[in-house]
């Protein structure tokens, strides 16, 4: 039996996804298909941004919550596995929330800055673009990220050694390597 082709979409958004309160903003700029359901959306992110997918998370769009449901949620939420970007059609310029990691509240904002045809030449998903590293997991939020860079930073901070121990020697806040990056997302279909 031959191989299954990808689906050609119909459309392909590109979103620019930021981590709220990060300063220098760290981004990404992504092509995803319009097939293509919150879930999947969700692994773009994950491979975009560089988080390890330890964690739980959610969609949050026009105050509707996009989860994985489970029987012991608090809340009950929408199958975010059934809903495809082109049902959801988010407009241009319309943006909504990915949550990462609930201890840590890792935001992200996803603007849809286009809707484009799709090339036939191109592979989707994609990151076209982006900017600074993802923060190592567990850090403690986007204020536990601050403390940790100071502290990597100054030498004499007492908690210096500790963290460059936790993070494996070193840690580049400006780092991105989006071929890298590209290479993982070829692995989402």
């Amino acid at each position: 039996m031959p191989p299954k082709s990808p689906k050609i979409p119909a459309a392909v958004y590109q979103f620019k996804i930021t981590l709220k309160g990060s300063r220098p903003p760290i981004w990404r700029r992504v092509w995803a298909p319009d097939h293509f359901s919150l879930y999947k959306l969700h692994r773009v992110i994950q491979l975009a941004m560089g988080w390890e997918d330890g964690h739980l998370h959610q969609f949050i769009v026009d105050g509707r919550y996009y989860i994985i449901p489970h029987p012991d949620d608090w809340e009950p939420g929408i199958d975010e596995r059934r809903i495809k970007l082109e049902k959801l059609a988010p407009s241009l310029n319309s943006r909504f929330i990915y949550e990462y990691d609930f201890g840590d509240g890792w935001e992200h904002v996803i603007l849809v800055e286009k809707i484009i045809p799709p090339d036939a030449g191109e592979i989707y998903p994609k990151c076209i673009q982006g900017k600074g590293a993802c923060p190592p997991e567990d850090v403690g939020g986007i204020w536990g990220y601050q403390s940790f860079l100071q502290a990597i930073r100054d030498p004499n901070h007492e908690e210096h050694d500790s963290y460059l121990e936790w993070v494996g020697g070193e840690f580049d806040p400006k780092a991105f390597d989006i071929e890298a990056v590209n290479r993982a997302l070829r692995k989402v279909k």
